[in-house]
């Protein structure tokens, strides 16, 4: 099984930070290689570099919640869920398909609770429950 995982290039896990201006405020972010990587993807489909998909996505997030938390965790989380998306057919894999092309909610309807905005009651349990099996 592990295999699998440590076969990756320590180049893809290796840290890289990049400065970029939101706003006017010039702040740093330090992700891995493959979150880069994957950032990138999806800007291209939309034609933008990862510093513009960057300031969009904190803008966007700004008016969704009001506030922005730990954004590098919120910026590998979105990598992550673009690659699970396309993994589970909703975001095809065709990287010349804009995201900004796709029906949202169709491409939301009905994912797994632990994948949906607010928790589900009892979700965390469920996991430590599996990770005991």
């Amino acid at each position: 099984m592990c295999e699998i995982f440590i076969s990756a290039s320590p180049d893809s896990y290796a840290s890289r930070t990049r400065s970029v201006r939101l706003h006017g405020v010039v702040t740093s972010i330090r992700l891995e290689n493959l979150y880069w990587d994957v950032l990138e993807e999806i800007g291209l489909r939309d034609g933008m570099g990862v510093v513009q998909l960057i300031e969009k996505l904190y803008d966007e997030l700004v008016v969704a919640r009001g506030e922005v938390g730990n954004f590098a965790s919120f910026l590998r989380v979105s990598a992550l869920r673009y690659m699970a998306l396309q993994a589970h057919q909703r975001i095809p894999m065709d990287v010349k398909v804009p995201i900004r092309s796709l029906n949202a909610a169709a491409v939301l309807h009905e994912l797994p609770p632990n994948w949906a905005r607010q928790r589900v009651e009892g979700a965390d349990s469920n996991v430590r429950q599996l990770r005991k099996q």
